[in-house]
């Protein structure tokens, strides 16, 4: 069933959800090539042995005031816990609804299935057509020594007001923050003070798009960024 040492102190939520849920296999190009548990594609074993590479999403919600809401995972996730990343990151999974590539709605029909199980987000508060896919990235990330990530990444953009219940099975905290106070955040993650983390993913967006993405999502000119052809090949740094 799987490396004993790796998954027993895995909390029974968690452990369930690797096992049961079944990730999108993609090539570099982002192609369908099969499907694998959620388990096996975060093991860095069968990643570096297999190339095990799974399709993924990261939603970055802004309330009506152009703040971005955050989360920080909660202590029982199997990878990063306790991380402060961006709204949601999951992954969507190989199930007819969520494999749709046109317009990227399988992605976006996940993205919304995730907000509510992880943040108590109800469905008609984020519209599926209400998401702005704007770019898809690449990237390796280990987390431990034995779980890790290696995904291609959608970018879902979205501004909402909306209504926040946390699983704290999967967040342990949330709280909406402007620019300034990322850039407080960033500080302090790169000074190491309070012992806060930020998730590699949600770094590489930061470091690469956010900034320059945040002025579209003030002017409502979002879609003038939209580049869903480029895979971006990302390395944490």
């Amino acid at each position: 069933m799987g490396d004993v040492t790796a998954d027993s102190s895995m909390d029974a939520v968690q452990r369930r959800l690797m096992f049961e849920d079944e990730c999108i296999l993609v090539d570099e190009n982002d192609h369908v090539v099969g499907h694998e548990s959620k388990y096996n594609c975060h093991l860095m074993e069968k990643i570096d042995s297999l190339n095990l590479l799974h399709r993924a999403f990261s939603v970055f919600l802004f309330n009506s005031k152009y703040e971005l809401l955050l989360q920080q995972r909660s202590t029982t996730k199997v990878t990063f816990p306790l991380v402060w990343t961006n709204t949601c990151c999951s992954h969507p999974l190989y199930r007819d609804s969520e494999l749709i590539e046109e317009n990227a709605l399988g992605v976006r029909n996940a993205a919304q299935r995730k907000l509510l199980d992880e943040l108590g987000i109800p469905a008609e508060d984020v519209p599926v057509d209400q998401f702005t896919p704007l770019g898809r990235m690449l990237y390796k990330a280990p987390s431990d020594g034995i779980w890790g990530e290696h995904e291609v990444d959608y970018l879902l953009f979205i501004v909402r007001d909306v209504s926040v219940h946390p699983n704290p099975d999967e967040v342990a905290d949330v709280k909406y923050v402007n620019r300034e106070d990322l850039k407080e955040l960033l500080r302090k993650a790169d000074a190491g003070e309070e012992g806060l983390k930020l998730s590699p993913w949600f770094r590489l967006v930061v470091d690469n798009f956010l900034f320059k993405w945040w002025d579209h999502v003030e002017k409502g000119t979002l879609k003038e960024v939209i580049d869903m052809k480029t895979i971006h090949k990302l390395l944490e740094k």
